[in-house]
């Protein structure tokens, strides 16, 4: 009966942010729009006509790159860990992980759903669980060396923005670091975790708080064994974590240059692009630490607010409408979209098998 209630609370909370996530859409570009009542959809139609289409066709590609490299990324550290994923495969992981992180707060549908396939593609749990974190730290991490890149080339990059842009660029950056170090320590600490998880699930069963069967305790053990093994392999072998690192840090330099180019293509001045990436570099460490689906609202914010230093407002609006709707709205919709194919196609293959 509490397992029954359990999943209908799970069924409805999915529903409600896959109804929401788009509405908050909505509303997000309703605000951005109130917030600069001089500049109309009709004037974003009119930019969006007067863009270079080889800047603006560079500026698409690295955007769905963002979700290739992910894939390339994940497929690495699989390959460490024995395993030999098909390169479909490592797009369904990342499209998946993309498409539900952008529709469930904090991101907490991304991983579960590339972790789905995963399995279903026969790996190991405790390897999927080894990966993935492995993928967050490579993230997490990736992030801050490109927001140490962007002071370093323009140090006055941060001081253009409002007194709030600041608190969240800097809060971002230590919640960034915080995880990049809690990510290590799970990657070099496994047992620890799973003992921690053990103790959790034993007190619960033994309070009666809730049934727990023999067969969870058994699963969570090969989970711990598993984990171990890939984990100690991993965090043990600087090879494939530096290539998991550059794969990642591609992923995020193409998804923070997709601006810069859309810049570039509404006729922005060339030696103004490495300040434009700085920026970038900034606004998406702030805007990575607010627990909203895709960071809507704050991540619009930390745009127009960090670009109207250099192109005036209406201009920044103009490229943060742009660049919002390519890198995140138009992406996430093809991930989704994507994922559905993946997941009919591999569906398919396991009848035909079966």
């Amino acid at each position: 009966m509490e397992n029954e209630k359990k999943k209908n609370i799970d069924r409805y909370k999915k529903v409600f942010w896959a109804v929401f996530s788009p509405l908050l859409a909505v509303l997000t570009v309703w605000a951005v729009l109130e917030q600069n009542k001089s500049v109309s959809i009709k004037d974003i139609i009119d930019t969006f006509s007067k863009t270079n289409k080889v800047w603006f066709t560079l500026a698409a590609i690295c955007s769905f790159l963002f979700v290739v490299l992910e894939g390339m990324a994940i497929c690495s550290i699989l390959k460490g860990a024995g395993y030999r994923p098909k390169p479909f495969d490592g797009l369904i992981y990342s499209t998946s992980d993309v498409y539900f992180s952008a529709i469930t707060p904090s991101a907490t549908g991304g991983q579960p759903a590339a972790a789905y396939f995963m399995l279903r593609d026969g790996i190991s749990a405790g390897v999927v669980t080894a990966t993935l974190i492995v993928n967050l730290m490579m993230y997490t991490v990736s992030l801050v060396v490109l927001g140490i890149v962007a002071v370093i080339l323009h140090p006055h990059a941060f001081l253009g923005f409002s007194p709030l842009s600041k608190v969240l660029i800097i809060s971002g950056a230590v919640v960034l670091g915080t995880l990049s170090f809690c990510f290590f320590f799970m990657l070099k600490n496994g047992n620890k975790v799973f003992s921690w998880l053990e103790r959790f699930l034993n007190f619960l069963k033994r309070k009666r708080i809730v049934h727990i069967p023999e067969r969870v305790f058994r699963k969570v053990n090969k989970t711990r064994k598993d984990y171990a093994e890939c984990s100690k392999l991993l965090a043990n072998n600087y090879s494939i974590l530096l290539k998991s690192f550059l794969w990642t840090l591609l992923q995020r330099l193409s998804q923070i240059i997709a601006p810069v180019l859309l810049y570039l293509s509404l006729g922005g001045n060339v030696q103004h692009s490495s300040l434009i990436f700085s920026k970038q570099c900034l606004i998406t460490v702030g805007y990575n630490l607010i627990p909203i689906p895709g960071a809507m609202g704050v991540a619009d914010y930390l745009m127009i607010d960090g670009f109207s230093e250099i192109m005036g407002r209406n201009a920044a609006f103009g490229l943060e409408m742009l660049s919002r709707g390519l890198t995140f709205y138009i992406c996430v919709s093809v991930s989704g979209v994507i994922t559905l194919v993946g997941y009919i196609i591999k569906r398919k293959k396991k009848t035909t098998v079966n």
